[in-house]
């Protein structure tokens, strides 16, 4: 049971899926207990606030006893001589048994149910079991680096970072959700009546927290190498486009508290819907639309010149044939320019149609070069982002051959990989299938067997896994016979002086290459001497 929940040394079991499930599940706890503050949601539905509170309730409790049954295989309590006391003792027992024990003595001892609802409040603190040891983590990590190295650690991914720059981004996330739920909410008349100052509470917490990570961000900029001086690089910093998304975030909170008494900003407060803008620096692929956009711009400026001046046309000559017949709705060329854009993207809401027939003519044409001309950008993003996929891909499969150089591929390495994988979105099955081809193609595991049993003779006819050669020296030797006889072939027939080039320029190949490469063209060259 220890081994199955709770052991975080074993990365196969179901530890990480539990305690995500039981962090879930204390969220919607204190979304429960917002949403019971609001009658719209509650009087109606108090029955099934009931039942959720009462499978919480269980849940929780079945996660306590769980705990307690297996403190005796857990490492921090097994030396105690009664394991299951010393963990009933240790904080985290203690957080677990306060956010259930209420409940329970509700059912001998009058309480206020006002009171027990309240107290769930206190599940909150069961998120410090999975802080708690990531903090350390980073403590342990960063010892020996500056405190604004740790801040630079904590707000970015670096080796050093650890399972708690994970929580902290995850952390932003979700307050960038909530608060702009928040804001979408406090439009709706009925809900932000009975919960307008918590609107405005939630508000100053989220802008509190933003402003924190823009400060934090600003502050370690240094500690990046494009960014190393002390004023320039921080402005240079603040200059990036996610530095300005997060600027805009909260400037619409300060704006309307500073200057609400010169100018009437409440249409500023829309704004914090930009809030959404933030989560593109935790989505990788989003990152890489933003490079494949940067590398196509040059294709795309053509385009949308093409699309401009296609725009431009249509407005002309619409306010050519239609403004006689229709001078209200084709008053002049700018009126008419969103005509030819609604017209071109094909939408045509039908309050501006054209009525004579050179204007209906017009439509058609329009109409029909719109349907090919708003699809070139799209095509070009769309082949250009499928493009960039693949080299990553390609550069990742780049990664795993030099890691399987010598044969194995070690829990920093598995790491790195699994990192890399989840940017790309590549899932469990499709990394073990690139992992699956880069060992085969790298002679360290056999094909996949098709040849109904031959697989052994197969091995021994082509490339052959080191297992099995470390099992066959005789056939090893061969195979190293046979390799070496190649690499002869190869050489003499190539240009000695390009490969030479090639051996000596250390970013081609490795020392161990180079060596060997040196050695051959040695040889060959010794070869040639004697017969001339």
């Amino acid at each position: 049971m220890f081994d199955l929940f709770f052991n975080h040394q074993i990365k196969t079991n179901y530890c990480n899926q539990f305690e995500r499930f039981i962090a879930y599940m204390i969220v919607l706890n204190m979304v429960g207990l917002v949403l019971e503050h609001i009658p719209v949601f509650y009087e109606t539905r108090e029955h099934l606030f009931h039942i959720f509170d009462v499978v919480s309730l269980a849940i929780f409790s079945i996660e306590y006893v769980l705990r307690v049954y297996v403190a005796p295989e857990d490492p921090a309590f097994s030396s105690a001589k009664y394991p299951r006391l010393a963990y009933c003792k240790s904080p985290f027992a203690l957080i677990d048994l306060v956010s259930i024990l209420p409940f329970y003595l509700s059912a001998f001892f009058e309480a206020d149910l006002r009171i027990l609802r309240a107290l769930r409040l206190l599940r909150l603190l069961k998120l410090f079991r999975a802080l708690a040891p990531a903090f350390n983590e980073f403590l342990e990590l960063n010892k020996d680096k500056s405190y604004r190295y740790k801040i630079y650690a904590l707000v970015n991914e670096t080796p050093t970072s650890g399972k708690l720059h994970y929580i902290f981004d995850m952390f932003i996330v979700s307050w960038v959700i909530v608060s702009v739920l928040a804001v979408i909410f406090e439009s709706v008349h009925s809900i932000s009546y009975h919960l307008h100052s918590e609107f405005i509470i939630l508000d100053t917490i989220a802008v509190v927290i933003f402003s924190t990570e823009y400060i934090m961000r600003i502050y370690s900029a240094p500690e990046d190498p494009k960014y190393q001086a002390w004023f320039k690089g921080r402005v240079r910093y603040a200059c990036r486009p996610t530095s300005i998304i997060d600027l805009m975030a909260i400037a619409p909170f300060y704006l309307e508290s500073l200057l609400h008494h010169l100018f009437d900003l409440r249409f500023l407060r829309v704004f914090r819907l930009m809030r959404l803008l933030k989560l593109a620096r935790y989505s990788g692929a989003t990152q890489s639309l933003f490079t494949v956009i940067q590398r196509e711009w040059p294709v795309m400026k053509a385009a949308v010149f093409i699309l401009l001046l296609l725009v431009m046309l249509a407005a002309c000559l619409g306010y050519v044939f239609e403004h006689e017949a229709q001078p209200d709705k084709f008053e002049n060329i700018p009126q008419a320019i969103y005509w030819s854009v609604i017209t071109l993207a094909s939408v045509g809401y039908g309050d501006i149609s054209p009525i004579t027939p050179a204007g209906r003519a017009v439509t058609i044409v329009i109409a029909l070069l719109g349907i090919g001309i708003f699809a070139i950008p799209a095509a070009i993003l769309s082949s250009a982002l499928s493009d960039q996929l693949r080299i990553e891909r390609e550069r990742m499969m780049n990664e795993l051959y030099h890691m399987l150089e010598d044969g194995v591929i070690s829990a920093d390495e598995q790491e790195l990989i699994e990192a890399e994988a989840k940017r790309l979105h590549l899932s469990h099955g499709e990394l073990a299938r690139l992992l699956e081809k880069a060992k085969v193609e790298m002679g360290v595991e056999h094909a996949p067997d098709t040849n109904g049993g031959k697989g052994h003779k197969a091995a021994a006819a082509s490339e052959m896994s080191l297992e099995f050669l470390s099992k066959h020296p005789e056939l090893a030797a061969e195979q190293l016979k046979i390799t070496i006889s190649k690499l002869q072939q190869i050489v003499s027939v190539s240009d000695r002086q390009e490969l030479g080039k090639f051996a000596e320029n250390p970013d081609n190949v490795t020392s161990l290459q180079s060596n060997v490469l040196k050695l051959l063209l040695q040889h060959d060259g010794e070869k040639a001497k004697n017969k001339g």
